[in-house]
């Protein structure tokens, strides 16, 4: 946005040659209007809540994760998998806390895997409805953008007989086109995509913390699981 409005200003454009509140009401508001048409209000909450997500990260590090379950696993091979239950509440991670509470409980591993990959694909429909939610609207507003073109240039075409009109109506219509696609391309289409990244980091962590728990529930070599683990992360993050 700020390379599109300085590319503007640039070519001795004006910002509030830009700003044009009809133009703003047609497509943002028809443009929330069949967003919410096509959601539930459940989703449209949880997608306003997730807009935190996208400058801000709360995915764990995968090493502080590994850190974490190797230490688990030399505490359970020394003292017994009981022993690591009294740590369990100290952790962040939800599905980690969860899978490891299932696993000191005595969950059988299969019967624990099962449950815990359900869990990962609940998350994991929830979350892709929330990022369709800004696919969606990204969507919806080049064509409303359009629509409001086609209606500034009813104006125009309306008031031919008074020059000192058409201006205003031409304006409406190139910002109504600006607005829209420019919403979607630079705002609700890349929200979208970087709630798709997260999510699939996300389910990534969640794997390699359900194979940590079940090795040390097996109760592997830590040195073997730790190498096991490592797999689970990106070459450009290992050392």
């Amino acid at each position: 946005m700020a390379a599109v409005i300085g590319g503007n200003l640039l070519e001795g454009g004006r910002i509030d040659s830009i700003l044009q509140p009809t133009a703003a009401l047609i497509v943002f508001g028809g443009t929330a209007g069949a967003t919410l048409l096509s959601f539930p209000f459940r989703d449209i909450r949880k997608a306003l809540l997730a807009l935190r997500f996208v400058l801000f990260s709360e995915t764990l590090d995968r090493r502080t994760v590994i850190a974490q379950i190797i230490r688990f696993s030399h505490t359970a091979r020394r003292s017994g998998f009981i022993a690591i239950e009294a740590e369990i509440k100290n952790l962040d991670h939800p599905f980690f806390r969860k899978a490891l509470t299932l696993a000191t409980a005595g969950m059988a591993p299969k019967l624990l895997v099962e449950t815990m990959e359900q869990d990962s694909s609940t998350f994991e429909d929830e979350n892709r409805r929330i990022a369709k939610v800004f696919d969606t609207a990204g969507g919806f507003a080049p064509t409303i953008g359009i629509i409001g073109a086609v209606l500034g240039l009813i104006h125009v075409m309306e008031n031919l007989s008074d020059p000192s009109k058409l201006g205003a109506g031409i304006a409406v219509a190139f910002v109504a086109t600006i607005y829209g696609v420019g919403s979607a391309n630079l705002i609700l289409l890349p929200i979208a995509r970087k709630l798709i990244n997260r999510l699939n980091r996300e389910l990534a962590l969640r794997a390699m913390v359900l194979e940590g728990v079940v090795g040390i529930q097996s109760g592997i070599n830590p040195h073997y699981l730790e190498e096991r683990l490592k797999s689970f992360v990106e070459d450009a993050d290992k050392d």
